[in-house]
């Protein structure tokens, strides 16, 4: 079989992989003997190092990653600054808040409550700094749990999880003439809803 054969799955590999890895590994997941995978991956660095390609494959020892040129590094880093500080949406407002004012959580918890599928926001919420997994839950499955992060105090501007506002909050209030709380509402403020 033709070495060049392999390119696309070894590039496929180096890319989801993020981090350096062996050749020897690569060879594993493929199945390909190791110096086989080192003399492609030396090809693939040769062509990578031409002007017309955005990429780099680098060796790093006896591991190799792909990664993008120095020179395109100001245009990426615009690229995902304004990725990163485009405004949360409301779905990720909302899990956020699930994990705020429950915290540690599961995904199924978050889940339960929404009644849908929020594994990417969390991911998403995980890659903006604004949570964290939290160890895993003493439940069935050991789920993982997460948690807000100082990242997450620091942006909503608060020092600790207790300066969250307190939920429902606008609705009931503490008679102190009377025990327990009272139903308040703007018909019950004096000149309102008089004709």
């Amino acid at each position: 079989m033709n070495l060049k054969e392999y390119r696309p799955v070894v590039e496929a590999l180096l890319f989801a992989s993020g981090e350096p890895v062996t050749a020897e590994k690569l060879g594993e997941a493929i199945p390909l003997q190791t110096y086989l995978v080192e003399d492609l991956l030396r090809q693939m660095k040769e062509e990578y190092d031409r002007p017309e390609s955005g990429l780099q494959l680098l060796q790093l020892e006896d591991r190799w990653q792909l990664a993008t040129k120095d020179q395109f590094a100001q245009p990426i880093k615009t690229l995902l600054d304004k990725k990163k500080n485009t405004p949360l949406s409301q779905a990720a407002m909302e899990v956020l808040a699930i994990i705020a004012y429950n915290q540690p959580v599961s995904r199924s918890f978050i889940e339960q409550v929404r009644g849908i599928d929020s594994s990417t926001l969390v991911t998403r919420l995980a890659e903006r700094g604004l949570v964290e997994e939290a160890g895993r839950l003493d439940l069935p499955g050991r789920p993982i749990a997460f948690k807000t992060t100082d990242t997450f105090l620091r942006t909503f501007g608060i020092e600790n999880i207790s300066q969250l506002p307190r939920l429902h909050e606008d609705f009931m209030e503490e008679d102190p003439q009377e025990e327990g709380p009272v139903q308040t509402s703007m018909t019950d403020q004096p000149g309102v809803g008089e004709e």
